[in-house]
């Protein structure tokens, strides 16, 4: 092993770097084999003994890593195959707290600050084995994002402690577009931040069946002692990489839309889905192919772009958009 010598003014600085950077050190030295003992890890690591002491401690009684010293070869080594470095457990509040850095995070999307807050961010949800994520890709041509309602904190938290410890939430949940709210029961399997806005995936328990809820619409969540198991087959990546947004159902869609010039060269700027198809047209006109499993956020979109667009297919979406149209229209008549 390549040792270094370091100053005890060096060693002072460096003892105060970061335990988690440390600990991965020894962790990877660990499985290099060569039976190091603390003085070496010390050296290697630039920190004083009694560090690599606490932190094998830690490393052994905290994080259950098979850590043992063998006396024969005079240091230490791993009593068996240890793949990688134990994921660090986040508490309800921490995650709240992540939550309210999101937000206020958000302002500096675009500036040289996105890089280093987008990693830390990483670096903590990453600990949480799935059960929290963040998406900063922002589908907007402008981006600056539209401020949402604040959330009430005790909800967020509840949700998040039910999605961390597995049991099953209580809330009033109000749909959009219905006058009153209604009681719900799920079994949350998933916090996700997705364009600026909080959703919960989960078991509905009275509908048996996957939803999507806006954590903004729920409100007195309360947090129940009804336990469940996450499906081991379940991953947020699968359940929505055939939707436009978070919304998605178990048909498919093929959604042709035709551009016309000027917002064609708008819509060639942005992957809006890993399904998309292009097909120029003459003019600079252009057509867009996209392969969905739900077409509730598609129309919005579809509506969004006024007459530079025509849904082509399917039926159902060419129905749903001349409704809608025809719906705006009666406004001004």
């Amino acid at each position: 092993m390549a040792r270094k010598s370091a100053s005890s003014k060096g060693l002072s600085q460096l003892t105060t770097r970061p335990p988690v950077n440390r600990m991965q050190r020894i962790f990877n030295l660990l499985r290099e084999g060569g039976y190091p003992n603390r003085r070496q890890l010390a050296e290697e690591i630039e920190v004083t003994v009694k560090t690599v002491q606490r932190d094998i401690d830690f490393m052994r009684d905290q994080l259950s890593l098979p850590i043992d010293y063998n006396s024969a070869k005079g240091g230490y080594y791993f009593t068996e195959d240890v793949s990688q470095f134990p994921m660090l457990e986040l508490t309800e509040s921490e995650i709240v707290s992540v939550f309210v850095a999101q937000r206020a995070a958000a302002q500096y999307k675009g500036t040289p600050f996105e890089q280093p807050l987008r990693s830390a961010f990483e670096k903590l949800t990453s600990s949480l084995n799935g059960k929290l994520a963040m998406s900063w890709t922002d589908s907007m041509i402008s981006f600056r994002a539209t401020e949402l309602t604040p959330l009430d904190l005790s909800t967020f938290q509840a949700v998040s402690s039910g999605v961390k410890q597995s049991l099953a939430i209580d809330f009033d949940y109000k749909k959009l577009g219905s006058p009153e709210f209604q009681k719900r029961r799920i079994e949350p399997y998933h916090l996700a931040c997705i364009l600026n806005q909080w959703y919960c995936f989960g078991n509905d328990v009275e509908r048996k069946e996957m939803r999507t809820f806006v954590v903004a619409r729920m409100r007195n969540a309360v947090l129940t002692n009804a336990g469940f198991k996450r499906p081991a087959k379940f991953s947020i990546s699968n359940h929505l990489k055939d939707s436009f947004g978070v919304f998605s159902t178990k048909g498919m869609h093929q959604v042709v839309l035709q551009f016309d010039a000027f917002a064609a060269q708008l819509v060639r700027e942005w992957v809006w889905h890993p399904s998309q198809k292009i097909r120029d047209l003459p003019d600079g006109a252009m057509e867009l192919t996209l392969s969905l499993s739900s077409l509730t956020e598609i129309k919005p979109w579809v509506l969004n772009w006024g007459a530079h667009v025509k849904v082509l297919g399917p039926a159902e979406l060419v129905d749903k958009v001349k409704t809608s149209l025809s719906d705006a229209l009666k406004q001004y008549t």
